[in-house]
């Protein structure tokens, strides 16, 4: 995705309504400068990065759930 905006006279740039909205970033909202070369990237900062990153691996197929399946067989095999 590509998008574009004009840097105003005191440095601001617009965040696309989309992107803000994909993002949560709201009024008030932090977001760090990252530079890699020549590319510089927004990154939202978050309170709780690890509550942030929940729910973000796939919950299927779950290694907890089939590791308790194989236990269940190890156990009726005993």
């Amino acid at each position: 995705m590509e998008k574009a905006s004009k840097v105003t006279i005191k440095g601001q740039i617009l965040i696309p309504g989309d992107i803000r909205k994909r993002h949560h970033i709201e009024p008030g909202s932090e977001v760090r400068f990252v530079e890699y070369g020549n590319v510089v990237c927004i990154v939202p900062i978050v309170a709780d990065p690890v509550a942030a990153a929940w729910g973000m691996l796939p919950s299927k197929p779950s290694l907890t759930d089939d590791l308790l399946e194989e236990r269940k067989r190890d156990k009726a095999r005993e």
